[in-house]
């Protein structure tokens, strides 16, 4: 897993802390800044569940959850059990000859691409501490199925176990086949 947010769930969970990881799938020129607060918003009645469950002491030790949330918010499908796809991105660098052919960072440290790369000769001429790349997708292998991310480009809420070396044990999986329609059910910020 290369994903910063899962890493920091996953040492809560080593460290016998219930722990889950929410992530908003966000695309450069379609999201915008108020999507953060929809996206926290539709994982309100998820917070609310592993709450009452870790109050009840019946929140499964053996796993945490790995939540996804859809560029549209909005309008997403509901939630999803999900397992873990193994889908690879490559991404690469190419080099650029000035901040505003690199495109705009964004807090998310994803790029806007709207630039295009410099030429070999082009980089030759920059000074060294002075070099700027951008980062860009360059290919990759999607898996379809009951995935995390193929579920997330239907526009669910994805709801993944995930345990020590993923994927979470049998026993976790079934734990939140039987939770998770109930938490659509739950209100939102008043249990908070």
């Amino acid at each position: 897993i290369y994903s910063g947010t899962v890493a920091g769930a996953r040492e809560a969970f080593f460290n016998g802390v219930p722990a889950v990881s929410m992530s908003y799938d966000w695309i450069g020129g379609r999201s915008n800044i108020n999507d953060f607060t929809l996206a926290a918003e539709a994982c309100l009645p998820i917070i609310s569940a592993i709450l009452a469950e870790i109050k009840n002491k019946s929140y499964p030790l053996g796993c945490f959850l790995n939540i996804d949330l859809p560029t549209n918010v909005p309008n997403h499908k509901g939630y999803k059990l999900t397992r873990q796809g193994k889908s690879i991105v490559r991404m690469g660098w190419t080099q650029v000859t000035s901040g505003a052919q690199g495109g705009k960072m964004l807090s998310t440290m994803t790029m806007e691409m709207n630039s295009s790369a410099c030429t070999d000769s082009d980089a030759l001429s920059i000074p060294q501490e002075h070099l700027l790349f951008k980062r860009e997708v360059r290919g990759g292998q999607v898996e379809d199925g009951d995935t995390d991310y193929s579920s997330l480009r239907e526009g669910y809420i994805t709801v993944t176990p995930l345990g020590a070396l993923s994927p979470a044990e049998i026993d976790c999986q079934a734990y939140f086949k039987e939770w998770l329609p109930g938490v659509a059910e739950r209100p939102s910020s008043s249990a908070l």
